[in-house]
């Protein structure tokens, strides 16, 4: 599987579209077999799903992000888990335990809630 984590500094980032970086990780088993850092490419509606599924992204991790970029992340047949904090280390490490927990979006723009 392959990973786009929202990155600030070493950090996931609390919002995944104005992210200064995303780190794609590329985990086999328990094993991670590429890990790079990009830099965001810019924040418009529905480009970051494209872009990242054309890299092979299959799962996004984030603090937050709204109901419609994860309705347009879905339609692009990548799964989003929000509510994610702690170091991009940490989190990558809770992916190879099977530990990693998703919660409520950190997104602020006071969205409704998204059911799917």
């Amino acid at each position: 599987m392959k990973i786009a984590i929202s990155t600030e500094m070493d950090y996931v980032s609390a919002h995944f579209g104005r992210c200064s970086h995303y780190t794609l990780v590329e985990i086999e088993g328990d094993k991670v077999l590429t890990r790079e850092l990009i830099d965001n490419p810019g924040h418009q509606p529905g480009f970051l799903p494209r872009f990242l599924a054309e890299r092979g992204v299959t799962y996004v991790i984030t603090g937050g992000m709204g109901p419609r970029a994860q309705s347009l992340f879905a339609q692009q047949g990548i799964e989003t888990v929000v509510g994610v904090s702690g170091t991009v280390d940490e989190v990558i490490e809770k992916i190879l335990k099977g530990e990693l927990e998703g919660g409520e979006s950190m997104c602020d723009h006071g969205h409704t809630s998204y059911h799917k």
